[in-house]
Order: C-alpha cells, then sequence, then structure tokens
C-alpha cells in the first residue's frame, strides 16, 4: 500500500485526496506550506487507512467532528476486484458502511477529505512526575467540565514506565496563542519538562510522544464526563497495575481524552460509527507495552480487568467502544449497537465470498 503516497490539493473544491499508504505526518507536511488541514492522526506514525476507517478522533474533532465526518469520497476495491469511487450519493450504504466499519468491504486505495484553513498552532507536551498528580487530576477535571472553546484540546496520559508513575500531558490550541485561562492550572504546575511553543501544526504534531513496542495491546471504555473521582480511579489503575504487571510489561498508559459534547454534531450523515450521535462519547484508552509472548494471557487479563473496574468503580454506562481503542476480541455489537445488522446485510452484498476474512482486524 506504500506506493499509494499521493497527496493532491483542490483549492476549488477545498479537498485534498490522499492514498491509503500514507502516515498522517506525510499528508500534514505536504499541506502546512498551502495554509490547509485535514482532522487526521494526533500523534506521529499514525495510519491514515486506519485510522480513518474506524472513525478517526482528532485534534481538529471540536471543530469539525471525525475525520469520518470530513470523508468526501472512498476509492474503494471491492473484493470481486471492482475499483469504484464510493460516495455518499453513489452509494450511500457503502458510504454509511465505510464510516466507521474498517476493512470488512474492501480495499480503500484513496480518500478525499474536506480541508480546513490552518495557522500556525500552540502547544506541546509537558511532563510531569508522581508528586503533583493531585494537581494534574483537578486541571483536567476543570478542563473537562468547563472548556467550551472548540479550538482547545488535551490529553491527560497518566503513564508507569517499569512501575514509576508520571503524566505526560498534550496540550493543543488551534491558533499561535491561546485565549487567557484555558491552560492556565496546568501551566502552573511545576513540570519536569516543558515544550509549549507556537509551531506549525505539522510541527506540534512531531513534537509529541509516542512507544514502540513488539508486543501492545489496547482496551477502551467510553465515557462522557471526567470527574474528578473518576480521574484519581484511573492513577489508582495506573498505580496499582504499574506495582502489580505481569512479567515484561514496561509501559502502562491511561490515555484521557476530554471533547466537547457536541463532537458527534457536526455531521446528520449516518455512519456505521457511532450508531448514535445523540450523545458525544469520549473515548478512555489504555494502552500495555511488553516484551515476551509468554506474558500474553497475564496482560490480556489485566486490561480487561482494569477496565472493567473503572467501569463499575464509577458507574460508566456500557456505551459503544471506539473501533481503534477496542480490545481484539470486543463483540462487535458492543462496536456498532443498531447498525450491526445493516452492517452485516452490506458486507454478504458487497463481499459474499468473505474474502476479506482473510484480512485481520474485526470481522462482520
Amino acid at each position: 500500500m506504500t506506493r499509494f503516497s499521493d497527496v493532491v490539493y483542490d483549492p476549488t473544491a477545498q479537498t485534498v485526496t490522499i492514498g491509503a499508504g500514507l502516515i498522517w505526518d506525510d499528508v500534514y507536511a505536504a499541506l502546512d506550506p498551502l495554509g490547509v488541514n485535514v482532522v487526521g492522526g494526533r500523534v506521529p506514525g499514525v495510519g491514515v487507512a486506519g485510522f480513518t476507517l474506524g472513525g478517526g478522533y482528532s485534534w481538529l474533532t471540536n471543530q469539525y467532528g471525525l475525520t469520518i465526518d470530513t470523508v468526501q469520497t472512498f476509492e474503494l476495491v471491492t473484493p470481486n476486484g471492482t475499483a469504484m469511487n464510493v460516495t455518499e450519493t453513489s452509494s450511500p450504504d457503502l458510504f454509511f458502511a465505510l464510516k466507521g466499519g474498517l476493512n470488512n468491504f474492501g480495499i480503500v486505495t484513496r480518500f478525499t477529505l474536506k480541508t480546513f484553513p490552518q495557522t500556525q498552532v500552540w502547544g506541546g507536551l509537558i511532563t510531569y512526575t508522581a508528586d503533583v498528580l493531585g494537581q494534574v487530576n483537578q486541571a483536567t477535571a476543570n478542563f473537562a467540565a468547563n472548556n467550551t472553546d472548540p479550538k482547545a484540546a488535551i490529553i491527560t496520559t497518566y503513564n508507569s514506565i517499569l512501575g514509576l508513575p508520571g503524566v505526560s500531558e498534550l496540550i493543543f490550541y488551534d491558533a499561535p496563542t491561546p485565549p487567557a485561562g484555558i491552560f492556565d492550572e496546568f501551566m502552573a504546575i511545576p513540570s519536569f519538562t516543558d515544550n509549549i511553543s507556537t509551531r506549525s501544526f505539522s510541527s506540534f504534531v512531531q513534537s509529541l510522544p509516542v512507544t514502540s513496542a513488539t508486543r501492545a495491546v489496547f482496551n477502551s471504555i467510553s465515557v462522557t464526563s471526567y470527574p474528578l473521582s473518576f480521574l484519581q480511579s484511573i492513577v489508582n489503575e495506573t498505580t496499582y497495575w504499574g506495582e502489580n504487571r505481569p512479567e515484561s510489561v514496561f509501559f502502562i498508559s491511561y490515555d484521557v481524552e476530554p471533547f466537547l459534547p457536541s463532537l458527534f454534531a457536526h455531521n446528520t450523515t449516518p455512519s456505521a460509527y457511532p450508531p448514535d450521535r445523540t450523545q458525544g462519547l469520549f473515548p478512555l484508552n489504555i494502552y500495555y507495552a511488553w516484551l515476551s509472548p509468554e506474558s500474553d494471557q497475564a496482560v490480556e487479563d489485566a486490561i480487561r480487568t482494569s477496565a472493567q473496574t473503572l467501569q463499575t468503580q464509577n458507574q460508566v454506562a456500557a456505551g459503544v467502544v471506539y473501533p481503534n481503542y477496542a480490545i481484539f476480541d470486543t463483540p462487535l455489537v458492543k462496536l456498532y449497537g443498531a447498525n450491526l445488522p445493516r452492517l452485516q446485510a452490506i458486507r454478504e452484498v458487497v463481499d459474499p465470498e468473505n474474502v476479506m476474512g482473510l484480512a485481520g482486524g474485526f470481522k462482520l
């Protein structure tokens, strides 16, 4: 897929067509000089195709929705070898299915996305040590509850590295300078490192951390708010599993991603994910990384237990889970809810021989 690497901007239509073999870093670097941007991945190294087909939560989501809300056309090779452009008018069922339905309907080779004006941005990474976790919790809870500015976003990442707790705070504002007050609490907390600055969007993304691992697993629950008590539960889980981690686990992370409640309101066209747009959902991403295959089952058991503990202790309703964060054997109904029968019917028409069943990922 790496040969599908084109980035073609159409200033008249205000769209860009991008190859499915790209990572978002490539797209941002190409668009930066043009003063436009797309709703894409938030950290370096994320692939365009999987991210988009799973939904796509972005630094720009509060303003423009998920990545799938901005797709105009999918260039698709169906399981029988037919190449076609899928749009809302040409193939409404397939267009619906590809927006969150992952790789179940063929191979997408290009995406045409809406573009939006892009200035320089303000933000970067702040790291905090364990002694200020209480202050980080309070600042995060206050931001989640009180921020109404769609240009502002954070990810508070509670980490344990070989049993040592800390926080990576990712801060973003979609302008060269943020208004006073939005991030003041975070900036006032004594930090270990701080690289906040005004820079291009591409440079901002490149400044953010990425953890590479030979063995890693995601799990997730969806929430509608981040009260202080819930954040303390996340700290407790980070600390507990950091201290009681299965053998060869070297990194544990709980990523708190608050959005505005209106994040699903930017598009009224039905999509595979989310199945219900009446209430915004914020995905809590849980990530464990380890070295030895002998620890696989123990790690998977631990990350499941932790997610269940957070859901039970905090009485979190069992909402649908973001497909890109869901653990590998999540039941399909937990991803797609009432949309599942329609998706399965579309898959049967498009791929009656189940060719895409040979590919990895969640299978309809």
